[in-house]
């Protein structure tokens, strides 16, 4: 029973153990035993290739200016990501003597030394592209990133006055000698480190430089605008530059010996079992002040830096040489927002405003009743950000808690904006009286303290709040409505691949179903009783669940489309005919594709190399990192992997089995919140929803052919982990996929049911 005003207690549910998923050690050089060579991919290197898919973006010349300038934080901000949970978590295994091969047989020393040598090469290849091909780029069209050194004497004064004003006040350099500790150097943080001498004890015998650091701040601009010469043009001086060439002002009468520019990135591994916690909401704050004292995990400063200020620094942060990255170009790239965000819409794409989805608008539009009558007609498929998120999923959950008629609203919460219109309307729909309960997952990484706020605020409104279920994260991103109507209750629902955030929403591709399925409803009901309450969850019908039935849905469907793929073969020879023939008379083979982020689990790998070996064709979409070795003789000769990286991150997760069928729309289509990863499949709750609707089966399918021909922001993954860039043909007519690419043929297919 949930405590008063609905807390579910302090510790969250607790709940049997989930149904026996287990996964057992699975190598699968011993699945395939007459196979030479590795089977799998490094994860950690697959990921370095997907970000140097991110970082070509920003040499394609084809992509406005300033969005390759954006490219270039984003490809520094997923390395950021990448130091704080990947090799936060190789370093732990290391300190802490764990010498076990991953499953592509590298063991943690090995992986650390070749994620070094990658990130080292990526990083050389983002400060030539930096410097040779967007600053020379960015002069041209008016925008100048100057250097200290080469400004006029007048500029000088500007800045110095500027900085004097604006900067200098919130400086606090940090001596280290024996009276001054050497400082806490926070996250992510901009540094300089100072040597230098007091003259007044250079004729003393021993006497050394003195170190100190000093912070930059974090409320100044990084990229400082200087007043224009001319009509149009905008120049900017790095901050670090201006700081380094007034340091005199920070330490009067010192003599100046080296300083360096640097930043530290720490550990974001802290994460308590969940089955120690008795309060999950306490726990989890407690963690997040940890979070900021945890392990350095990399060193990054400018070339050459002064011996005794690198010493001095690895020696502090308990740091290896081999964390230890020497830039060639900018210590924080991130800062180039700032230049990516400046008032030139010449040089960015142009602004793209989502279409209301056609069922959602005229007569849906004017009423909540109106909405929940579109959705009884049929269900309704919705693709962000093409379609509008605002009119259609923000809008399902703000008519709840308006109508009357609605008695219950039930939510999982991942990831939100900090104004979160989905917060605002579980509020309004608990004060006026309706049922309101929400599981706000406070272990999602980077947002656990932004759901710690909404958590309690949900509950001063009344809500009954969960906070995830006891060693498991909840991941699946779904709604219920339930509704009083003529004939009784009624059961709404959104299920989707993506989190309820406005903002993401606008750059994230993702799918989401509306609908009133008694099948799903039911389904999902039972979810929810699971995630806020006790229930021991024997199965769903309809749904594919992580952790009870989702891993062995999966598999039957794959041994299905095996068994598709044998019978053909059967008949085929005994037609005597060529199973990879036309002829009429064979049986429909096997037929996967999946449009993924990840691919990563061991388990479905295998089943998709006897899949490829029985003849199944498999197509991934696989936007992020893949394990999987595509295109191999004799493992996954038919097996392809496709990658589309470009203006908005791919998001969706979609799955389509052939079932026999020749028509893509007579076989089964399920759009899910879950990869085909481990931690997906295993250790979250997730869900995955069977489309039967024709309509949106036949929108799904178009997604899926238009991410296949795209030759302009498409990549191809090689048997040996490499990707190849596809090119478009000559031939390629205008306006097609292959040569405008994903985005662009989306957006003017939205376009043209806009003028519908």
């Amino acid at each position: 029973m949930s405590a008063p005003h609905g807390h579910a207690g302090r510790s969250g549910p607790r709940h049997p153990t989930p149904p026996a998923t287990s996964v057992p050690t699975l190598r699968l050089a011993d699945a395939f035993p007459g196979f030479q060579g590795p089977t799998t991919f490094n994860r950690d290197l697959s990921w370095l290739e997907f970000n140097r898919r991110v970082l070509e973006q920003s040499a394609d010349d084809g992509v406005p200016l300033l969005d390759r300038v954006r490219f270039l934080s984003i490809f520094s901000s997923n390395l950021d990501e990448f130091f704080m949970k990947r090799v936060g978590l190789i370093r732990r295994q290391v300190h802490a003597g764990v010498d076990t091969p991953s499953p592509c047989g590298m063991h943690p020393r090995q992986q650390l030394a070749a994620i070094r040598g990658m990130v080292i090469s990526l990083q050389e290849e983002q400060a030539r592209i930096y410097a040779q091909l967007v600053i020379p780029a960015l002069a041209k069209a008016g925008i100048q990133v100057l250097k200290y050194p080469d400004l006029s004497h007048l500029d000088r004064e500007w800045l110095e006055r500027w900085y004097k004003d604006h900067v200098f006040p919130a400086l606090t350099p940090l001596a280290v000698d024996a009276g001054h500790r050497f400082p806490f150097i926070s996250n992510l943080s901009e540094n300089l480190g100072v040597l230098m001498r007091d003259p007044r004890r250079e004729d003393e015998e021993g006497a050394e430089p003195v170190f100190a650091r000093v912070k930059v701040p974090g409320n100044v601009r990084r990229f400082v605008p200087l007043p224009s010469k001319a009509s149009g043009e905008m120049r900017f001086v790095p901050l670090d530059q201006i700081l380094r060439n007034n340091l005199d002002d920070l330490f009067p009468g010192m003599k100046f010996e080296s300083h360096v520019h640097f930043r530290v990135t720490r550990s974001a591994g802290i994460q308590r079992d969940d089955f120690e916690a008795a309060d999950l909401l306490r726990s989890v704050e407690e963690d997040l002040k940890l979070r900021r004292f945890a392990r350095a995990v990399r060193l990054e400063l400018e070339p050459n830096p002064a011996p005794l200020i690198l010493r001095r620094l690895v020696d502090r942060l308990g740091l290896d040489a081999q964390d230890v990255y020497e830039l060639p170009g900018l210590i924080e790239y991130n800062d180039l927002l700032e230049i990516a965000d400046v008032d030139r819409p010449d040089l960015k794409e142009k602004p793209w405003k989502p279409v209301v989805p056609r069922r959602l608008s005229g007569e849906a539009a004017k009423t909540e009743a109106n909405l929940f009558a579109a959705i009884r007609k049929n269900d309704i498929l919705m693709h962000h950000p093409y379609e509008s998120f605002h009119a259609s999923v923000e809008r399902f959950i703000a008519a709840a808690a308006s109508d009357p008629h609605v008695v219950a609203i039930k939510q999982t919460l991942y990831r939100t904006s900090p104004d979160s219109p989905f917060v605002e309307s579980l509020v309004r729909a608990a004060e006026a009286g309706k049922t309101v309960a929400c599981l706000v997952e406070l272990r999602a990484r980077f947002d656990e303290s932004r759901n710690v706020k909404f958590a309690r605020q949900l509950e001063r409104a009344g809500v009954h709040v969960a906070y995830g279920v006891v060693g498991l994260k909840t991941h699946c991103k779904t709604s219920l409505v339930v509704r009083q109507e003529r004939s009784g209750l009624r059961c709404y629902a959104h299920i989707g691949t993506g989190n309820y955030h406005p903002k993401t929403a606008q750059l994230y591709t993702d799918v989401g179903l509306l609908t009133c399925d008694p099948g799903i409803t039911g389904d999902l009901v039972s979810l929810f009783n699971y995630l806020t309450g006790y229930a021991v969850v024997s199965h769903f019908d309809h749904l594919l669940v992580a952790p009870f039935n989702m891993r062995d849905g999966f598999n039957d469907l794959i041994e299905r489309e095996i068994g598709h793929a044998r019978r053909r073969i059967a008949e085929a020879r005994r037609l005597d005919v060529d199973p990879l023939s036309d002829d009429p008379r064979l049986p429909v083979g096997g037929r996967i594709v999946a449009k993924i982020n990840s691919m990563e689990d061991l388990q479905v790998t295998q089943r998709l190399y006897e899949a490829s070996q029985a003849g199944v064709k498999i197509t991934l979409i696989v936007r992020g990192f893949c394990c999987l070795r595509p295109g191999v003789p004799g493992l996954s000769e038919n097996i392809t992997v496709r990658s589309i990286v470009g203006r908005f991150l791919e998001h969706s997760r979609i799955f389509h089995f052939g079932a026999g069928a020749s028509d893509p729309m007579d076989g089964e289509w399920y759009i899910s919140s879950a990869d085909w990863m481990h931690r997906n499949l295993t250790n979250r709750v997730e869900a995955a929803c069977p489309v039967r609707d024709r309509q949106a089966r036949r929108r799904l399918q178009r997604i899926i052919e238009v991410n296949l021909a795209d030759s302009r922001f498409g990549w191809e993954l090689k048997p040996e982990g490499d990707y190849t860039r596809l090119r478009p043909a000559e031939s390629a007519p205008s306006g097609s996929a292959a040569k405008d690419g994903t985005f662009a043929t989306l957006m003017r297919d939205a376009d043209a049911e806009r003028e519908i």
